[in-house]
């Protein structure tokens, strides 16, 4: 058998650049480059394989560096590109690979492609962008479609009697991949990155580089995989690389299109249908649903179904757009080590590779923010006024923020209970969470029993066990409320793994096929050698036994 690539048994992180480590150097507040090598050695005890490092390229910051003004130059807040090559070296020299984002579906107003494309409609830039006259007779946007952070998706430019199209901020233009000119631009920056160490993109929002804007398909268009596969063989075919796309679209049905083996397009994909099931039908995420145990499995259980045989599933909770997993999913209270161990053991021992959100590996949990004027996100504020005008009270809105916001997860990172959580020795960006006093990396490291023992020994598992990589996957107990169970099966081994997803104890009936004797791989309550019978989980327990 062929070795597997090195990304299926490594172990990602993502990093938050403004909220992970502001250098002693500058103290402005915003983490950068030298605090990311700072803690370099933190992520190097954990495993971790390479890190997924959210975007540092210049940019004006409206959407906090998902908008680029320049693809091949280091916003100075974060440092600069020799700053960046020390990163991609320090790493190596850890055996961690830097693994960029990739923001193409879209760039800063600010680049210099737009500045050209507003100056005349003739010079070549301007068919880097999605430009569309004003309905006939008026100056009214071409349709009505919304963008993703609120308000109509087309922007007026009186100079050019034209609306260019954007599918967040303003300031984020769409580009037109329809334009071959505007794909080799891309695809020389890629190589330009490549040639400089880095270890894989991760592609943001990916699915809607194919738009057909006249047939109103703005996502999985009609050339979004005749994009990604010219992509690849401009770029990837024939590196040791990875690579992430980032769908909102995608389905268990569609995924294996990104990823399959024989695709040539990309390594696997991220998808959210365990996200968007928590969100309200009308109001989004800004009316978060109670959580619903067999919705939430079902979703996972039919991605590891559909991509069994082929593909490669991507496993995470959390990311930089998400609620902090042991808020949303666990009991961010009186169980919140013990829930966040459980979450951390269904995800690592599913097929896929798994990524760790910064602050994850120490139970890091939401803010709860009481005024508005706490938050720093483009996309709530861009939203703020068209939820209120749909009957909401302010702080029916801030509760929705609190629990599905994107700034729960870009609070600084809590290194120690010193000032500012040991993230920087000035005034922080945005508000560090209260609670840094108890959760904070020293604390927890000083822990035998803590998080980052536990996810060093989770990824220390995926790096030696084939079951956990090669082994079959098959579901249990779907429907039942309480309990999250399934078996890996591998060359005549048997993995199981049963949690007790809920605050209160459950029996459960061990089916057959998933009962199971031999070493207790992993435990977050008191480790058992056998999963058999009618057994009693106490709130929020899991294990995991490897048959003998």
């Amino acid at each position: 058998m062929d070795p597997l690539p090195w990304w299926k048994t490594a172990t990602g992180y993502q990093i938050y650049p403004r909220s992970f480590c502001d250098s002693d150097s500058d103290g402005d507040g915003i983490g950068d480059i030298p605090g990311i090598i700072s803690k370099l050695d933190h992520l190097a005890d954990l495993g971790i394989g390479f890190i997924w490092l959210s975007p540092v390229y210049a940019s004006p910051m409206i959407d906090n560096g998902y908008d680029i003004s320049d693809y091949r130059d280091i916003a100075p807040a974060f440092g600069t590109l020799d700053d960046m090559d020390r990163l991609i070296a320090e790493a190596k020299a850890r055996g961690i690979e830097i693994v960029m984002d990739l923001v193409v579906n879209h760039c800063s107003s600010e680049h210099p492609w737009f500045n050209a494309a507003l100056a005349s409609p003739e010079a070549p830039e301007h068919d880097y962008f999605v430009w569309r006259e004003p309905r006939a007779g008026t100056t009214a946007p071409p349709n009505d479609l919304l963008s993703a952070f609120g308000g109509p998706a087309w922007t007026y430019v009186p100079s050019l009697g034209k609306y260019y199209l954007h599918q967040f901020a303003s300031a984020q233009p769409d580009l037109n991949w329809e334009n071959p000119a505007l794909r080799a631009e891309i695809y020389a920056m890629m190589n330009w990155w490549f040639d400089r160490g880095i270890g894989g993109f991760r592609m943001d929002v990916i699915d809607l580089i194919g738009k057909d804007v006249g047939a109103g398909i703005m996502a999985e268009g009609p050339n979004l995989h005749a994009y990604l596969q010219e992509m690849h063989g401009e770029t990837l075919a024939g590196r040791d690389v990875v690579t992430v796309g980032e769908s909102w679209s995608v389905t268990p049905q569609t995924g294996i299109l990104y990823c399959g083996e024989d695709r040539g397009e990309l390594s696997m994909v991220f998808q959210f249908e365990h996200v968007k099931a928590g969100w309200h039908e009308t109001f989004g995420k800004w009316k978060p649903l109670p959580f619903d145990l067999p919705t939430f499995k079902k979703a996972f259980f039919d991605w590891q179904i559909a991509l069994a045989d082929d593909g490669w599933n991507s496993l995470f909770l959390t990311n930089h757009d998400l609620p902090r997993q042991v808020s949303k999913y666990g009991d961010d209270g009186e169980h919140r080590v013990r829930s966040a161990k459980l979450l951390a053991t269904v995800l690592h021992f599913m097929k896929g590779t798994p990524f760790i959100y910064q602050g994850e590996e120490i139970g890091m949990t939401n803010s709860r923010f009481e005024r508005l004027e706490q938050f720093r996100d483009v996309e709530l504020f861009g939203h703020h006024e068209a939820v209120m005008a749909q009957g909401h009270s302010l702080e029916e809105f801030i509760s929705g923020a609190n629990a599905n916001g994107r700034d729960n997860a870009r609070t600084p990172m809590q290194w120690t209970a010193g000032e500012n959580a040991g993230f920087t020795s000035g005034t922080p960006w945005i508000e560090v969470n209260p609670n840094y006093t108890e959760i904070n990396v020293d604390a927890d490291r000083s822990d035998p029993d803590g998080l980052i023992a536990f996810y060093r020994h989770l990824v220390h598992l995926r790096q030696t066990l084939p079951i956990l990589t090669q082994g079959t996957f098959r579901p249990f107990s779907a429907e039942h409320e309480q309990i999250f169970a399934y078996a890996r099966g591998f060359d005549g081994q048997r993995l199981s793994v049963v949690a007790n997803v809920s605050s209160e104890p459950v029996s459960y009936d061990i089916p057959e096929g998933l009962a199971c004797r031999g070493a207790c791989l992993v435990h977050n309550f008191e480790p058992r050698a056998e999963l058999t019978g009618r057994i009693e989980l106490a709130p929020w327990e899991a294990v995991a036994i490897l048959s003998e």
